[in-house]
């Protein structure tokens, strides 16, 4: 029996099926018809559900948009979004395989910056005026990893140009800027008045011929704003309180006559008073390589000059305990000097160790090895201010508004805080009134003279002498 529906003179015509063959061959034929159908069915959804999904990418609006290097941080832009036609959207190959026939839309946003390039009126952020300004800082030092951007971020200087090139007040690149700082301080540490110095836009001309005069009143207000411009785009923990136009051969390390630095503590059972006469035995200029971490590399001299002390008690009490401050103010300091001086003065303090042991370790002839101990924690320490000659500092009234109710809303959420753990000791407290107290074993005192030293100064530099001496030969 011939197939229906084909030629008889066909090869096809001259094969005999069974009925039961040809059945099974129609109702093969019909499911792949019932199969084409359905995919047909399934591609034409897929188009629909694609044609949705690029009209919700073409009316949704940014509300931030960061980039980085050659990208531009946009934000609030809705209303340049709107408007935006068809062709501003492109399909580009997508490595997302979830997405039809692996690929992706992707919205071509433009910016003002690209609109006024565009419109030809954008200038070069180089044609600005720039003057050389000092910045006075004041940060709280607990969330950052130090001051210098070398650390691990976040720094104060991480954050700080950061908002330098938010707010477009720098127009160079840093290494250009000619950057300086007073001070360099550590992981926790926190100060009211560091020192900065670098190149910013100004919107004065020939700024240059007033830069080595005193500035006056009307050069302030006719400047930038640079203490407001920056505290809107600086975290709640950084804060310019401060600025004021320098001279061209400034130099906010080298410049600085003195630095000054308070140490805050509880005295609960510290004899201050053999704490102050301890201290005054640093007054003076003294060798202080056994109240710091040395650094035989980069360092050389470790003769430092400390030019007061003083032990003061603050307005601030907890039970029987009273809030005291050492203010140790001096020329220069080295790595650390701060917090190895306040260890020994507390050891002093607790009566397990003599004032005379002051006289021993600035005596480098005696004790050319530091004795091992533990410095004290970095949290209470704070730079206090940075000395200058002829440098007054001044910012804006409304700026100083500003600064005040940023201050008095920090120190009253600091309060809230404080509130809250004296509340869970309370608790605490009252939890364990009816229970015996238990008194850990004291550890035992090792006397500063006895205790095990690190290497000297000599003895490291020879070490690391040998140590390029041999990567030298390697080499």
């Amino acid at each position: 029996m011939a197939v229906e529906g084909k030629d008889n003179h066909s090869p096809s015509a001259t094969i005999s099926d069974t009925p039961m063959e040809v059945m099974d061959s129609e109702e093969s034929i019909n499911n792949l018809h019932s199969e084409l159908k359905s995919l047909r069915f399934r591609v034409n959804e897929l188009e629909m559900e694609n044609a949705s999904l690029l009209a919700q990418i073409s009316n949704c609006h940014c509300q931030k948009l960061e980039k980085s290097l050659s990208q531009i941080v946009i934000t609030n832009c809705d209303s340049e979004i709107e408007g935006i036609k068809n062709e501003d959207v492109e399909l580009v190959p997508s490595k997302n395989s979830d997405l039809q026939g692996g690929i992706k839309p992707v919205r071509k946003v433009r910016t003002r910056r690209q609109e006024r390039v565009k419109k030809g009126y954008m200038k070069s952020l180089h044609n600005y005026p720039q003057r050389y300004v000092a910045l006075k800082l004041m940060y709280f030092g607990k969330r950052l990893n130090g001051f210098s951007c070398e650390g691990e971020n976040p720094t104060v200087e991480s954050e700080l140009f950061q908002a330098l090139v938010t707010t477009r007040l720098l127009v160079v690149d840093k290494s250009e800027a000619q950057y300086s700082r007073c001070g360099r301080t550590d992981k926790g540490v926190s100060s009211v008045g560091q020192v900065i110095a670098l190149l910013l836009r100004s919107k004065l001309k020939h700024t240059g011929e007033h830069a080595n005069c005193k500035p006056t009143q009307a050069m302030y207000e006719k400047e930038l704003d640079y203490v407001r411009v920056l505290n809107r785009a600086l975290p709640n923990d950084i804060r310019v309180i401060g600025w004021c136009p320098v001279p061209s051969d400034f130099h906010a390390r080298f410049s600085c006559l003195s630095r000054e630095y308070k140490y805050l503590f509880w005295s609960t059972n510290l004899d201050t008073l053999s704490m102050q006469k301890a201290g005054a035995k640093f007054v003076g200029e003294h060798d202080f390589r056994n109240f710091c971490k040395m650094d035989a590399v980069n360092v050389h001299h470790y003769m430092r000059n400390i030019i007061s002390f003083d032990i003061s008690s603050c307005d601030e009490r907890f039970g029987d305990s009273q809030l005291w401050a050492m203010t140790i103010k001096g020329s220069a300091f080295l790595w650390h000097q701060v917090r190895c001086m306040v260890a020994v003065l507390f050891m002093i303090g607790e009566g397990l160790e003599s004032p005379s042991v002051i006289d021993e370790l600035l005596d480098a002839n005696k004790i050319p090895r530091k004795p091992q101990y533990v410095m004290a924690t970095e949290l209470p320490l704070v730079l206090q201010s940075c000395e200058f000659k002829d440098l007054n500092f001044m910012c804006s009234p409304v700026a100083e508004q500003g600064l005040m109710e940023h201050f008095t809303n920090e120190f009253k959420t600091y309060k809230l805080q404080a509130a809250i753990f004296l509340e869970a000791l309370l608790n605490c407290s009252s939890t364990n009134d009816r229970g015996p107290s238990i008194n850990g074993k004291k550890a035992t005192h090792i006397p500063l003279i006895s205790r095990p030293t690190e290497p000297s100064y000599d003895e490291r530099l020879a070490k690391h002498k040998s140590r390029r001496t041999k990567s030298e030969e390697q080499s």
